[in-house]
């Protein structure tokens, strides 16, 4: 009999196990890197989501064992979902369903707008899952990954971000997506990562950083490529950039960067088309 129930810091190592193994094992059958190097890093990754009060973790289990988890992110009007992953052995019995229909009624018994995801392009049975379900596609992106480029964009100042940023990054935000995603910068800002770009004095976009885990806005590719240019390195296995942003992805291309792998942005309930430019991060 398999149960599900909300995940506990006791849980971090197996769910990290789990975690790493799954997304190996379906990356590899593609002939794709995997999204996380190694074990340690997933487990460490699951046990700060799982004890920070801004996500809400699930677990199944099987006969007393772990078989899979599911993380949502409730830091902002919008829940994000993720990472959702079942153990390789347990995998095609509806497990995965049952861990995605846990965060999705959680997030409407905890009133948020909408849902979001950022699935791997490749895997074909959660794109399917996820449409079975009610996401919607929304957005093809394409993951960067290379050198950091070091370099300046002619009338653009790229600064680290401070608290007394954050509700001009917020009304950005709402201008380009319809919503903030405050909690995220704040925890960003307050851990040294978060970054602002300004033009003429006042601030056209920020990123919580240039990674994997991270988002940008911005009013222009400009402001975007500011901020992607000066970033010291891109966070895990890559940023993620809107594909039909041929400009941007151009750009990109050109500075030495490469295309790492396909992903598809899915949402359900409000989604506003974007108003600006922006880089998701894999939550949304």
């Amino acid at each position: 009999m398999m149960i599900v129930r909300t995940a506990t810091s006791a849980d971090a190592a197996v769910c990290g196990r789990i975690c790493y193994e799954a997304f190996k094992a379906i990356a590899e059958q593609h002939n794709f890197p995997p999204d996380f190097p190694s074990t340690e890093d997933a487990v460490h990754l699951l046990a700060m989501l799982i004890e920070h009060a801004g996500f809400y973790g699930v677990v199944a289990e099987r006969d007393g064992q772990i078989i899979g988890s599911n993380i949502l992110d409730e830091r902002n009007p919008i829940s994000g979902v993720g990472p959702i992953t079942v153990d390789p052995r347990a995998q095609n019995a509806g497990v995965g369903r049952r861990l995605m229909a846990a965060v999705i009624e959680r997030s409407r018994q905890r009133g948020f707008a909408g849902i979001r995801l950022v699935q791997s392009g490749y895997h074909t049975r959660s794109l399917s899952l996820y449409l079975k379900l009610g996401f919607n596609v929304r957005e093809h992106l394409s993951c960067m990954q290379g050198n950091a480029i070091n370099a300046a964009i002619p009338g653009h100042t790229v600064r680290a971000a401070t608290l007394a940023d954050i509700d001009a990054c917020n009304d950005l935000c709402v201008r380009v997506h319809g919503h903030h995603r405050g909690g995220e910068l704040r925890d960003a800002v307050e851990q040294g990562n978060a970054t602002v770009v300004e033009r003429m004095g006042r601030i056209t976009g920020y990123a919580t950083m240039i990674a994997f885990f991270a988002h940008a806005v911005a009013e222009t590719n400009d402001d975007l490529k500011a901020l992607i240019a000066a970033a010291r390195s891109f966070g895990g296995p890559g940023f993620l950039v809107p594909s039909r942003n041929s400009e941007l992805m151009r750009w990109c291309l050109g500075q030495g960067l490469r295309v790492i792998q396909p992903m598809t942005l899915m949402t359900m309930g409000l989604y506003n088309e974007p108003a600006g430019a922006y880089l998701p991060s894999v939550t949304y």
